[in-house]
């Protein structure tokens, strides 16, 4: 198990369908959420996040994570480094339709610490980690997950911030059920 956030050269996004074994990562917040539909578990974890997602006999679990990180290979339905920016929907049984974006920028010292400062903020949405410095800079890396539910569908959206590379990942998520799908997705 990594101790460390992992270098952005070495980020991993992965899809599963399945659950994962919560030993496999360390979790540093977490949140649960219960609709009349579907449940979700979604967590801030060492390495960046995990969502869980069970509804209508689905489950949906997506990782992002170092690409070192010992996960398992068993009903891994999408499997992809994390650079640049990439969109990718997945429809599954029952009319569930996954879709996910994500986007992996370096910025200007400036403007990383502009970002830092806003989500360093005294929020009380969304789920929120503070990470130790690694030495090199006065601040650690941040990690925040922002989630939005409704009925049919939940909208996740994680920022996860790497001060060594002044790099910051951005991932969106949907969730929805059949009577959520014609709603659009920006």
């Amino acid at each position: 198990m990594l101790s460390v956030r992992p270098k952005i050269a070495e980020l991993a996004f992965r899809v599963f369908g399945r659950s994962l074994h919560p030993e496999l990562y360390t979790v540093h917040q977490s949140r649960t959420v219960r609709r009349s539909q579907y449940e979700a578990r979604v967590e801030i974890t060492n390495c960046g996040h995990v969502v869980t997602w069970q509804g209508r006999g689905v489950t949906l679990c997506e990782v992002a994570t170092s690409a070192t990180q010992p996960l398992p290979t068993r009903r891994c339905l999408l499997s992809m480094p994390l650079k640049g920016s990439r969109t990718d929907s997945t429809e599954c049984h029952g009319g569930i339709v996954y879709r996910n974006h994500f986007h992996l920028d370096s910025v200007a010292p400036e403007m990383f610490w502009m970002v830092n400062q806003q989500l360093s903020g005294d929020s009380t949405e969304g789920l929120l980690h503070r990470f130790e410095s690694s030495g090199r800079l006065a601040f650690g890396a941040l990690s925040y997950v922002n989630i939005e539910t409704r009925s049919a569908s939940m909208l996740v959206q994680a920022i996860h911030t790497f001060p060594d590379d002044y790099a910051i990942l951005k991932v969106e998520s949907l969730f929805s059920m059949p009577a959520a799908v014609s709603k659009s997705y920006a």
